[in-house]
């Protein structure tokens, strides 16, 4: 009984955990198939960071600031809904200030060697409509 019990809570583990490391490239693969609308100079809240690490990728809230279509400030969002400012600075690949295309940041790094991504899922198209299908009837 203990041993399925065990068994039980590593499968659902190992489950809880690849879901959240999957949870970027389901982003991405929606925004590749979807678009995005055009993200405006302002704070948006709503947005999803993508944290890269060894072991796989985190799923957190935040919101941000986006000024002439580069990100300037990121915030981070707790469980009681409050927000932290993160102060370290942040830059993409090239030392400069993240751009943001088809709704999802350039990969941006900090000193601390913190990569992530900063996804806007308002702003992801919705699915496109599907053709209604029809069954002809069987007596024709």
């Amino acid at each position: 009984m203990i041993k399925s019990l065990l068994v039980s809570a590593t499968i659902f583990l190992a489950f809880s955990l690849s879901a959240q490391s999957d949870c970027y490239k389901r982003l991405e693969d929606a925004f590749t198939k979807r678009g995005a609308y055009t993200i405006g100079d302002d704070m948006h809240s709503g947005i999803i960071i993508s944290y890269f690490e060894k072991d796989g990728v985190t799923c957190v809230s935040g919101k941000t600031r986006v000024e002439n279509g580069q990100i300037v400030s990121i915030f981070i969002q707790y469980d009681d809904n409050s927000y932290e400012l993160i102060e370290k600075k942040f830059y993409n690949e090239k030392k400069g200030r993240p751009i943001i295309t088809n709704g999802i940041s350039e990969m941006i790094y900090t000193p601390d060697g913190e990569k992530f991504k900063i996804i806007f899922i308002e702003k992801l198209k919705p699915k496109q409509k599907a053709l209604k299908e029809i069954s002809l009837p069987d007596d024709l």
